[in-house]
């Protein structure tokens, strides 16, 4: 091969190309289920009340994976909540900001 091959010559890939407009952005985490419950009860969530979740339910979730995911969730959703928790539920309500 000349010089002039051995520059033009592309090198193979090790892996699959795609284009990112084809990607999906969101992030479908080992939660994924019980947070949309969460979600789907803080809708129709009246105002002054909160969302009691027994932590002896929550499948094994510690207290502050739960709570990072229903933040993270929230934020991704753009909605405001507050959370409270004692030594056996998880509180969450959402707040007028």
């Amino acid at each position: 091969m000349t010089k002039e091959n051995l520059r033009n010559q592309k090198p193979t890939l090790n892996y699959d190309r795609v284009v990112l407009a084809n990607l999906k952005r969101n992030r479908r985490g080992k939660h994924h289920d019980l947070i949309q419950g969460i979600f789907q009860d803080l809708e129709t969530l009246p105002v002054g009340s909160a969302i009691k979740i027994p932590l002896a339910e929550a499948d094994g979730i510690t207290l502050a994976n739960l709570r990072s995911a229903v933040h993270r969730a929230s934020t991704s959703r753009d909605l405001a909540i507050e959370t409270m928790s004692d030594d056996e539920n998880f509180y969450i309500w959402k707040t007028t900001e």
